[in-house]
């Protein structure tokens, strides 16, 4: 089993780095993996319909309804830039999960989530979050001529980079204490995106390894997570092998018991 975990390409102009690097990236791997699970904000905005879609998408929806075909099982997780993607994926097979989700790889039970939910502290963003997936706002943005839509498209996209793409500081080590309540719940791996941070580390817990992973980003690490033959590595597309973080200097091990 090989699984590939990538999250916050936040794809937008398919001229931009991030998203060439995505294409390649997904083009390449197409032979070469059984899952592929995309954990938010993998689109900048998402304020398309069934039946339409913004136009720089178009490619990178063909890739990935390319790997679909080849028998790729993808799992598509919306995040707090891209919501109401069901209308549109899944028809095509692709399982779209609006929060989180409980995942099992070769008898290992994995909680995968974007992790814009880890810190309920912020009211102000948790009732953005409400209204922008509200059914109220879905029907406002499809009654809309697509050349408005992709106005506003543009003006949301600057916007989100302003206010919302950008964590707040400190979420990755509250994402980290939210990971080892998840261990103590059954756990052996939290995967979470959000914070634009590549970590990985794994920490010994009643004699079984938990592997705590944020997955970075595809705007300046172009980082992702591989699962081949039960082991996790966080790798960067586009690092040689010899440069690519070896095992031991890739995962930072802690003992919590300190």
């Amino acid at each position: 089993m090989k699984a590939v975990f990538l999250s916050d390409a936040h794809l937008y102009d398919s001229k931009d780095e991030g998203y060439q690097k995505l294409l390649a990236f997904l083009y390449a791997m197409e032979a070469d993996i059984d899952r592929l699970f995309i954990v938010g904000d993998f689109f900048d905005f998402w304020f398309c319909t069934r039946h339409r879609v913004y136009p720089g998408f178009r490619v990178v929806i063909d890739a990935l309804l390319r790997l679909r075909e080849r028998g790729v099982t993808i799992s598509l997780f919306e995040g707090n830039h891209d919501f109401f993607l069901d209308a549109f994926f899944g028809r095509y097979g692709i399982a779209v999960y609006p929060e989180d989700a409980v995942v099992h790889l070769e008898g290992k039970r994995l909680y995968v989530a974007h992790g814009d939910l880890v810190d309920l502290s912020n009211r102000r963003y948790l009732c953005l979050r409400k209204f922008l997936r509200s059914r109220i706002f879905y029907g406002l943005q499809a009654m809309l001529p697509c050349p408005v839509l992709w106005k506003i498209s543009e003006i949301s996209s600057r916007i989100s980079k302003k206010h919302l793409a950008a964590p707040p500081g400190g979420i990755a080590d509250r994402m980290e204490t939210f990971s080892e309540e998840r261990f103590r719940e059954g756990f052996d791996a939290v995967i979470l995106g959000h914070c634009h941070r590549p970590l990985i580390r794994q920490t010994s817990m009643n004699g079984t390894m938990k592997t705590f992973v944020t997955l970075g980003d595809w705007i300046s690490h172009f980082s992702y997570l591989l699962y081949d033959n039960g082991e996790f590595s966080l790798r960067h597309y586009g690092r040689s092998p010899e440069r690519e973080m070896s095992p031991v200097s890739d995962v930072s091990r802690k003992n919590p018991g300190r």
